[in-house]
């Protein structure tokens, strides 16, 4: 634990503004099963209405964002997204998929709340939340 007394006299202090940035991801022997990745995946596809055009938002190819559902979708036993009635309209969520995506997010906003929180105890400098 960082303690006041082992703080630099200020003079030698540089203003700084860190931000704190995390990377929390859930796997197994097989591969990733959840993490942000996936999150920003399944948000594109529900904003999109296409894994195409979710995958070229993130800067990524078709193959490599349906191997990254394909991958989660085996692992967890449950469909993250499904085609729409018609097939030109492309994919949305599945009620699973939107459920995982919405639960994930707030269990990550609340380790990472519980984390700058944390950084005020521990750290000599003050963290911004990385927006």
């Amino acid at each position: 634990m960082f303690k006041e007394n082992d703080m630099p006299a200020v003079e030698s202090v540089t203003p700084m503004s860190p931000i704190m940035r995390m990377h929390l991801w859930f796997e197994t022997k097989e591969g990733v099963l959840f993490g942000l990745g996936r999150l920003q995946l399944l948000r594109q596809v529900e904003r999109c209405g296409s894994l195409k055009a979710a995958a070229e938002t993130l800067g990524m190819s078709y193959r490599g964002a349906w191997g990254k559902i394909k991958t989660t979708e085996e692992l967890i036993g449950e469909k993250l997204i499904e085609r729409a009635e018609c097939r030109r309209a492309g994919y949305h969520l599945t009620p699973f998929g939107s459920g995982i995506a919405k639960s994930f997010d707030q269990w990550y906003q609340e380790v990472e709340t519980f984390a700058l929180s944390k950084s005020r105890e521990f750290l000599p400098f003050s963290l911004e939340k990385y927006e």
